[in-house]
């Protein structure tokens, strides 16, 4: 019986101290240690790796972020690495290095972007740098000391880039005007192409291509121009045949239509393009990737439009125009009201195209014009002013005493004037307007009204004095309304 009492006695004790501890009472998590980043390598040979790495002490790796990619590597394996170290007194650290390993695909200078890991809940920041991968030593073989050759290749996991090599490529940059020669305000339509055989587009890829076209247009402005830009690049090239019949596809880049404000030439600096080269392995096995990134830069050869300045007189509109004109009917009568519509079509800057003036005559009153303008194909437009007309007398109505448009045809090189060819012929008889000749005294009800009208100049405010006055007015009656409720029994 003691034996039982004593085992109770201690399951008595345990469900008091289970009782007291705390309810809510989790795992304590592991402390965080001492952590910190690895400063990386700054030079790097080819065949070996780049390394990010942290470096945590005292206490037990929980969990931690991913690194960042960087571009122009390839991520590795993810080492892990613990040290002892036995300090002065028996004292013993622990030391935990974990390090991403980064495989260069060629030589060159890249960067290393900024970038943030958190450790065990710790934040650590980096601001990034630079590392150049250079060539690997003639007489270094890549194979760190005491490793073996299987465990490199198997650490790189892609083969040397001297098992590859470069194909050759058809592809080439231009810039593109479809004249080389313009006057003060005719338009030149400079576009930017990429051209490359169909079989390239295996070997080719674009490159940075948003911050590249951001660039290359700020390039391609001129100053001393009227700049349309054409509609953003597709992505979808155009199949064009050379003269020689060799089919090649075609990237519009950038476009844009250049309207000479002076008679300056425009210079187009030369372009450059850097593109996403793919070497080839010479002798590719199952497993293999068998594509190496490289980097080729395209070059577009400047161009230069030269400008002519307008003969004398100039001051007009610059285009190939022709006339389309049209009119709302076959019969007119003099009182009543009809349309006619001046219409420009053709190649030129719209934007400096005005409305023709209508020259004033007797008889007649013109109003408008309404503008409308469209866009054609092949880089031409339509642009039409709609007139409304009244004819107050009777007779014929040459069009073409009242709007003329002169411009000046680059084409011919020669100035022009746009006349209306259509002649009308209004019936009735006069029917001039009531303020035109008649005197608005003799009218049986304007005449009365203003010899009865006060022809004293009133103040500008005098619609806000009444506003003031209403306002006075209501309140006093509003008041007048509470005082008699007020009194009433």
């Amino acid at each position: 019986m003691r034996g039982v009492d004593g085992l109770g006695w201690l399951l008595a004790s345990w469900l008091l101290l289970s009782a007291c501890a705390p309810a809510n009472s989790q795992p304590s998590l592991p402390a965080a240690g001492v952590v910190n980043l690895v400063a990386p390598p700054t030079t790097i040979a080819l065949a070996e790796s780049f390394k990010l790495a942290f470096r945590l002490q005292d206490a037990p790796l929980a969990s931690h972020s991913a690194f960042p990619e960087i571009e122009g590597f390839r991520k590795g394996k993810l080492t892990t690495t613990t040290t002892t170290r036995l300090l002065p007194g028996g004292a013993r650290r622990t030391e935990l290095t974990v390090a991403q390993h980064y495989l260069p695909y060629t030589e060159g200078d890249y960067v290393v972007p900024a970038f943030s890991l958190t450790v065990n809940g710790r934040v650590l920041r980096s601001a990034g740098g630079r590392v150049r991968v250079g060539p690997v030593p003639p007489d270094a073989t890549g194979v760190p000391p005491g490793a073996a050759v299987g465990s490199l290749d198997q650490l790189l996991g892609k083969p040397k880039p001297k098992y590859f090599y470069e194909p050759p490529d058809a592809a080439f940059l231009a810039l593109e005007a479809d004249r080389r020669r313009v006057y003060v305000g005719q338009g030149v339509r400079v576009s930017l192409y990429f051209y490359l055989k169909p079989a390239d587009q295996a070997l080719l890829n674009f490159y940075d291509f948003s911050n590249q076209v951001t660039e290359l247009l700020h390039k391609l402005r001129q100053p001393t121009t009227w700049q349309v830009a054409a509609p953003d690049p597709s992505t979808l090239p155009d199949t064009v045949r050379q003269v020689g019949g060799q089919v090649l596809l075609r990237f519009r880049l950038a476009a844009a239509t250049y309207y000479p404000l002076t008679a300056q030439d425009l210079q187009f600096a030369a372009l450059r393009l850097t593109m996403t080269k793919f070497k080839l392995l010479k002798k590719p096995e199952p497993g293999d990737d068998a594509r190496l990134a490289t980097y080729k830069t395209y070059t577009a050869a400047p161009l230069l439009v030269a400008v002519l300045p307008l003969p004398a007189p100039g001051g007009v509109a610059v285009g190939d125009y022709v006339l389309h004109e049209g009119v709302s009917g076959t019969h007119f009568h003099t009182g009543e009201a009809f349309t006619y519509t001046f219409g420009v079509e053709g190649a030129g800057n719209p934007a400096t195209l005005a409305p023709p003036s209508a020259r004033p005559r007797a008889g007649l009153e013109v109003y408008g014009p309404d503008i409308r303008e469209e866009a054609l194909p092949d880089g031409r437009f339509r642009k039409t002013f709609r007139y409304r007309l009244v004819a107050q007398r009777p007779g014929p109505l040459p069009l073409d005493s009242i709007w003329r448009l002169p411009f000046f045809n680059p084409q011919t090189a020669r100035y022009d004037t746009l006349r209306p060819e259509l002649r009308l012929l209004v019936s009735g008889t006069d029917h001039p307007t009531p303020l035109a000749g008649a005197n608005v005294n003799d009218d049986p009800f304007y005449g009365p009204a203003l010899a009865r009208a006060d022809a004293r100049l009133q103040p500008l405010d005098v619609y806000a004095q009444v506003g003031r006055y209403a306002t006075v007015l209501l309140a006093a009656l509003l008041a007048m309304a509470l005082v008699g409720w007020w009194r009433a029994p």
